[in-house]
């Protein structure tokens, strides 16, 4: 590594959406707008690694608050990989993130590199994904009547909460507002049991995130939130396995 060519600084807002194109080269088909929402969570939070002012390495490490951080969109461009750059990238990051309980998503074949710098796998991520020309096709499974897109945001805020160790209230409503997204919710007597985002990302939609009190209720919210996109699209979402 040419450490006397390599720089590493926080990215600016139009750099992001540079690490959103290169996670879709990778085949991760990240959300159009997703880079605009990670932005918001933390502008400070996105570095990029410049050999002679060429990016040639991106990392993010989102700092929700003090106590929670997550890592993602860690890649290096594929000539430049096995030269440090990525590894004094990822040091920056971590150095960034310092004191707080950080989380990643980790790739299979990276996860022992991962346990070396002390993270613990926590539960695996399996994806679904397929094309529907009608919701309905979906066996078994009726929207249900309790679906709404109208629902009151400070319940929504309540809810989200036991799903994730920090409040990102800010971060969420960007992402549930983005253009090309659709949110829904089942509310039963002034409570909400279930709440889905769907989005359109580089190649079809995404699904998430997705909270059900029953499987029922998440089953209603896949079949109403596919409903809501243009027909034949690929629709995928991840099931997280513990």
């Amino acid at each position: 590594m040419s450490k006397e060519n390599y720089q590493i600084r926080p990215m600016n807002k139009e750099e992001v959406e540079l690490a959103v194109n290169w996670a879709a080269d990778e085949g991760w088909n990240p959300g159009i707008n997703d880079a605009h929402s990670y932005y918001l969570a933390d502008p400070t939070g996105f570095l990029i690694g410049l050999l002679d002012d060429e990016p040639v390495a991106v990392i993010s490490a989102i700092k929700y608050n003090k106590e929670f951080g997550f890592i993602g969109f860690y890649i290096v461009k594929p000539q430049f990989r096995g030269k440090g750059y990525g590894f004094a990238l990822w040091q920056a990051a971590m150095t960034y993130l310092n004191g707080c309980n950080v989380g990643l998503d980790g790739v299979v074949d990276q996860q022992s590199n991962y346990r070396k710098s002390g993270f613990e796998l926590a539960y695996r991520n399996v994806r679904y994904e397929g094309a529907f020309s009608s919701a309905l096709e979906m066996e078994d499974t009726q929207p249900s009547t309790l679906v709404s897109a109208a629902f009151n945001l400070q319940q929504i805020q309540d809810y989200e909460q036991p799903f994730f160790p920090a409040q990102r209230n800010r971060f969420n409503e960007q992402w549930r507002t983005q253009s090309n997204a659709h949110a829904l919710a089942i509310s039963t007597e002034d409570k909400i049991q279930g709440y889905g985002v769907i989005r359109a990302c580089k190649s079809g939609y995404k699904i998430g995130p997705l909270y059900a009190d029953t499987v029922q209720y998440a089953k209603s919210l896949v079949v109403s939130l596919i409903a809501k996109v243009a027909t034949h699209d690929e629709v995928a979402s991840l099931l997280r396995c513990t």
